[in-house]
């Protein structure tokens, strides 16, 4: 069975390396929130807890935290732990995604 939503192996290792130097679960959540410059944005933290509806996928012992409405507005996505010249962050693939912002945390649909 296909995976609604990926998380990429750069990512799991982030997170991998997080949750150890925090004492937490590899757990990553991604959220997704009205806001942004355009329209939607992501939002990422450990995931504390997961819910009964959470959809949760795993890579390499790391656990990708999803909740049902997010999911609508990611599926098919993939999240990335991208460095560059301009920092390090997490990103989302999203082929859902009509346009994006320059920062790459919004998005419309």
């Amino acid at each position: 069975m296909e995976q609604p939503i990926d998380l990429s192996p750069s990512a799991a290792s982030r997170v991998a390396t997080i949750a150890a130097k925090t004492g937490r679960d590899a757990a990553l959540r991604l959220a997704v929130e009205g806001g942004g410059c355009s329209g939607f944005q992501y939002r990422f933290d450990l995931a504390s807890e997961i819910e009964g509806e959470d959809i949760v996928v795993e890579r390499d012992g790391v656990k990708l935290v999803v909740d049902p409405v997010s999911l609508d507005l990611v599926r098919g996505s993939v999240v990335d732990f991208v460095e560059s010249l301009g920092g390090a962050s997490f990103q989302v693939q999203n082929p859902n995604a009509a346009s994006g912002c320059g920062c790459g945390s919004s998005f419309s649909i």
